[in-house]
């Protein structure tokens, strides 16, 4: 079998804190600090404990020449065997084929390996965000204010400034006003059903090419209402459609150029639950009608930045243009709507069917029809949404 290092690994000296009683009855003060080395590979999703004698067979092999794991001694066979299964070192062997696609994904795809680490360490799997927040008593602003302390001033006092001019206020127009009442929504109308043509018009407004620029005949470039770095588009839109007049309940991909829905294979859990999971039990966004899953695919991005250290940033930033153009469009239309990152993306890559160093989950923006009644607080301190 041969085996090399896999394309990105980081390797972090770490200190754990524990309490040793006998350590204290031999007269220390009964706290122990253990230094131990974690090894960070984004293509394996978590973090590995390596002990001193890994460490240093990690740092003997290439992540570009294959050996032969025979040619090491019987002892080091044993260590690098560990960190075959950890996926640290990956092998042509094919019990171990699932690491060596990761790592062939993410060397593929151009990631800077700083970018690639901080993609592949922070997603989420079966994280429970209420009861995390519950748990740590930071349910509220009250409860957050109670347990952290004081925030940073809500403005910037400069005391080296110098005169303030004030500026003129202007003359509020349609887009100022459709600006105020774009308010995050957490109350949906379970028994109202979202046409399809407001349903179609948020989509054309926000993901739909409305023109291409074709370069040559593999080389196309898409004209979009939401900015974009280099003009590549990456982010594909996954929806998750839960009661839209005339369309099935289930898993949709949405094509920018045909401006169509393509019906996916249902889920393995039923929608509602997928729909929970998604967004890491916030129920106050579970009910929505419409989910969308803004996946970039990184590797188009990535095909001009290549190992770029801004070019991950441009995804980022492109996802939050999307997110607001999807809001004001909802709003305009009379629907509501919300973003959140605080989402399980494991379980929708695999819902989708999505490879994460190549296209996954970013986050999930909702939209559908406002509830009659607030039962979940809103920030609307303007009052334009829920009127006193």
């Amino acid at each position: 079998m041969r085996i090399r290092r896999c394309g990105v690994v980081y390797l972090e000296p770490r200190e754990s804190v524990r309490f040793d009683l006998a350590n204290l009855l031999e007269g220390g003060n009964g706290v122990v600090r253990d230094m131990g080395w974690i090894a960070l590979a984004p293509h394996t999703g978590r973090e590995h404990s390596l002990d001193p004698k890994e460490c240093k067979l990690f740092g003997q092999l290439s992540p570009q020449k294959w050996v032969e794991l025979e040619t090491f001694p019987d002892e080091s066979q044993l260590a690098l065997a560990r960190l075959v299964h950890a996926g640290l070192v990956v092998a042509d062997d094919p019990a171990h084929a699932y690491y060596l696609r990761q790592d062939d994904a993410l060397r593929s795809a151009h990631w800077h390996p700083l970018s690639a680490l901080v993609h592949g360490l922070t997603r989420w799997s079966e994280t429970d965000s209420v009861a995390a927040m519950r748990k740590g008593g930071t349910e509220t602003a009250a409860e957050l204010r109670a347990q952290l302390g004081p925030p940073p001033p809500e403005r910037i006092a400069h005391e080296m400034a110098g005169e303030s001019i004030s500026l003129p206020r202007s003359n509020h127009v349609d887009f100022d006003r459709l600006l105020r009442r774009r308010t995050t929504c957490r109350n949906f109308d379970l028994n109202r059903t979202v046409p399809l043509e407001l349903t179609a018009q948020l989509l054309e407004r926000v993901f739909s090419a409305h023109a291409s620029v074709r370069v040559t005949e593999d080389t196309v470039f898409l004209k979009k209402s939401s900015p974009s770095g280099g003009g590549l588009h990456p982010v594909e839109a996954y929806l998750l459609i839960r009661d839209v007049a005339g369309v099935q309940p289930g898993l949709y991909h949405y094509d920018p150029v045909a401006h169509a829905l393509r019906h996916l294979p249902d889920p393995v859990v039923p929608l509602q639950e997928l729909m929970l999971r998604a967004v890491a039990a916030q129920d106050w966004f579970a009910d929505a009608h419409v989910m969308v899953v803004m996946a970039p695919r990184y590797a188009r991005n990535f095909w001009k930045y290549r190992q770029h250290p801004k070019a991950y940033r441009a995804v980022l930033l492109e996802a939050g243009h999307l997110s607001q153009t999807l809001y004001l469009s909802a709003t305009e239309a009379g629907l509501a709507a919300y973003v959140t990152c605080a989402i399980n993306e494991t379980w929708l890559d695999e819902a989708f069917g999505l490879d994460s160093m190549n296209e996954g989950a970013l986050a999930v923006c909702g939209f559908g029809w406002r509830a009659p009644a607030m039962e979940t607080m809103e920030l609307d301190p303007l009052g334009e949404v829920w009127k006193s």
